[in-house]
């Protein structure tokens, strides 16, 4: 496994988190469900970069994809050991990435997003969605190749193996894929995104592809971007939207 420096590096967002904390499968998820009617049968699972579950940042997006109309789920896939938020401070403090790292593989991230997926289906789930920021994005690959999402979107995803992922999901996903990007990503830089749509584009992955490109912005700029840089909050709020439209279009 391996992640750049921006994965741990960014700004902490304003705002207060509306949604609530609730016990799905046994794990702890921050779940937030629209004020207006919506569809009880399809529910969005937010998979989260590095800095996990109790991110404020991370909250607030939850919030916005149920403003947007949509029931949303975002488990603790961390097991309550998330990069603590203090990286994000000008002089953060020690901090054992490696070790942390060494720590998160699929054998402990993995069963934790299929028993919540267990429970979700037993309450009447039959349709996700799965929407993935860095970390969290290798498991939106992983879960449309087992064929348990029906759309998928990742912003500035890590963990692919290119051009190895992109040619697996050619051939054996299903769900229609959005890939927001960016011009400074070392997880996903511009070659990949060259080959993404090499392999993906121009109707070559019938079920749809597209990929958004961000100019100005780099690596975590969806989750944690600095919202004083124009481009950079332009590019936060555009990866939202694609995604919005994207599950509009496909969920």
């Amino acid at each position: 496994m391996s992640f750049c420096a921006d994965c741990f590096k960014g700004v902490r967002h304003e705002g207060t988190p509306e949604g609530t904390m609730k016990t799905i499968g046994g794990i702890k998820c921050y779940v937030a469900t629209p004020t207006v009617d919506y569809p009880k049968d399809k529910a969005i699972l937010f998979l989260t970069d590095a800095l996990g579950l109790k991110l404020p940042n991370n909250q607030l997006l939850v919030d916005d994809f149920a403003r947007n109309g949509f029931q949303t789920v975002m488990p603790d896939i961390l097991d309550d050991d998330a990069v603590p938020a203090s990286l994000l401070d000008p002089n953060p403090p020690p901090f054992d990435i490696k070790a942390w790292i060494a720590s998160h593989g699929r054998e402990r991230t993995r069963p934790i997003v299929d028993r919540v997926v267990a429970a979700l289906r037993e309450e009447g789930i039959t349709a996700l969605a799965a929407t993935g920021y860095c970390f969290g994005g290798r498991y939106v690959f992983d879960l449309a190749f087992d064929g348990v999402t029906k759309v998928s979107a990742v912003s500035h995803p890590s963990l692919l193996v290119i051009p190895d992922d992109l040619t697996k999901y050619h051939a054996e996903a299903k769900a229609p894929l959005l890939i927001n990007s960016c011009t400074v990503d070392e997880q996903f830089p511009l070659a990949a995104q060259a080959q993404a749509d090499a392999i993906l584009g121009e109707g070559k992955f019938a079920p749809g592809y597209r990929r958004e490109y961000f100019d100005g912005c780099r690596h975590g700029f969806a989750v944690k971007g600095d919202m004083s840089d124009p481009k950079v909050k332009a590019g936060k709020e555009g990866a939202l939207k694609a995604c919005v439209d994207w599950f509009v279009k496909y969920l």
